[in-house]
């Protein structure tokens, strides 16, 4: 789908008022505080990275918390051995994470469909056990790594001198907790959906588009497909590896439990919660989330009881228990029945309710609906661009219904078995 350049800006500039505006408007739903828009923007963060694999290529992945796993190491390691300042934390983190990707995805992407999603928990597990019980020197096991005063840190050691404190992360002298921790993980959240925009809208996102539609295809036409998804599989590990890091900015620990398999999960859920394929679905998806976790999380007995207050005791008792089960340590199934109903009423993510209620708007205003498609000639499907010669145009092309009159000739073969063929059946096409 093709978009003007001003449509892309305007899009970048709502985006970045929206995220920079975060403790003004969340502040009316009872979310504005550093810590909740700190989750908010990194999981954001890891969620963008993760539709560039499932919403653009197709690749369904349940191991992405590795990734975020390594980062979060990574960047520990970088303030235990180097210095506190953020920055070589964040990038070692993306970096290191990166190189994971392209070791476990050059793996799994021998296999397509369920047996790559397979492969790829089988090598998050396998993470996830070597951080919690083998690599216990690297990982400090169960524990988690965290910074103490023993540290080397021989960076800020040759500009500062030794100090016997145990010190906060900071970007040059700027501490990282609070709302500068915030703006800080808002920036890159920003800089992160601009570059997922940019590939989105390039040719390489077109080949992604394409393997998604129909790999096969793909192939036939001479184009070799994997190192597109594999490339598409490393930059998404290296977003999730900028929220691992990231998490470690903000609260300097780093333990196993990011790694499971259940982080992976998560992730899956945000996507398909916002909108698979899209660009704003998955921030949102991570925000519905996080909220539900920090919010709904929080509720206890005593709250229910002050809220149904106004309810004669007897029912209120019976109000209190059934809420219950959806609050506090049960908040999870609140999420489980808002992503039953998303996925059933709205299988395109909260953007398709977006993009349904903008519709029906539009369909309200005068002159709506005129134009050829109301004089029933059906409107043109655009074809998204592709470098010449790649062979996803042409792929993307005949993925896309095409009306096609429906008649039909009858079948040369012998005895009336198939008598009629349909003039309508798939024709294969030169690409050249």
């Amino acid at each position: 789908m093709t978009t003007s350049p001003s449509r892309d800006l305007l899009l970048i500039v709502g985006f970045t008022v929206a995220v920079l505006a975060m403790p003004l408007w969340m502040q009316p739903l009872g979310g504005s505080y550093p810590d909740l828009l700190q989750r908010f923007a990194i999981y954001g963060i890891f969620a963008i990275g993760f539709n560039i694999l499932f919403g653009l290529t197709g690749y369904l992945s349940f191991g992405h918390a590795a990734f975020l796993g390594v980062g979060s190491y990574t960047a520990v390691w970088s303030f235990k051995l180097l210095t506190m300042n953020v920055i070589p934390a964040v990038v070692f983190g993306m970096v290191v994470a990166g190189l994971f990707a392209l070791a476990i995805g050059y793996l799994s992407l021998r296999r397509s469909g369920i047996y790559f999603a397979i492969l790829t928990l089988a090598f998050a597990q396998m993470g996830y056990n070597l951080a919690y019980s083998v690599l216990t020197p690297i990982t400090n096991g169960e524990t988690g790594l965290q910074i103490t005063r023993a540290d080397p840190r021989v960076i800020d050691t040759a500009l500062h001198g030794p100090s016997t404190l145990i010190p906060s992360t900071e970007l040059f002298g700027i501490p990282m907790q609070g709302w500068p921790g915030f703006y800080f993980c808002a920036v890159l959240l920003i800089a992160a959906f601009i570059v997922a925009l940019r590939i989105t809208r390039s040719p390489f996102g077109t080949m992604l588009r394409a393997i998604r539609s129909n790999q096969n295809r793909l192939n036939y036409t001479g184009v070799h497909s994997r190192p597109y998804a594999l490339a598409a599989f490393v930059i998404s590990g290296v977003y999730a590896g900028l929220a691992g890091s990231l998490l470690a900015v903000t609260d300097p620990l780093a333990g196993a439990e990011r790694m499971q398999w259940t982080a992976s999960g998560e992730v899956v859920l945000m996507t398909i919660l916002g909108g698979a394929g899209t660009l704003l679905g998955p921030v949102l998806g991570a925000a519905i989330i996080k909220y539900f976790e920090n919010i709904f999380s929080a509720f206890n007995s005593q709250t229910l009881h002050d809220a149904f207050s106004f309810l004669p005791d007897g029912i209120e008792d019976v109000v209190v228990r059934v809420v219950g089960l959806f609050v506090g340590d049960g908040w999870h199934l609140t999420l489980g029945l808002l992503f039953m109903l998303i996925v059933i009423f709205l299988p395109g993510g909260v953007m398709e309710g977006i993009r349904r209620i903008g519709a029906l708007f539009r369909a309200r205003r005068p002159g709506a609906g005129r134009g050829p498609a109301r004089a029933g000639r059906p409107a043109p499907h655009p074809v998204p661009h592709a470098p010449a010669g790649s062979g996803a145009t042409a792929v993307l092309a005949t993925a896309a219904p095409v009306a096609r009159p429906e008649a039909h000739a009858r079948s040369p073969h012998p005895g009336g078995a198939g008598r009629f063929a349909s003039a309508s059946a798939p024709v294969e096409r030169s690409v050249d």
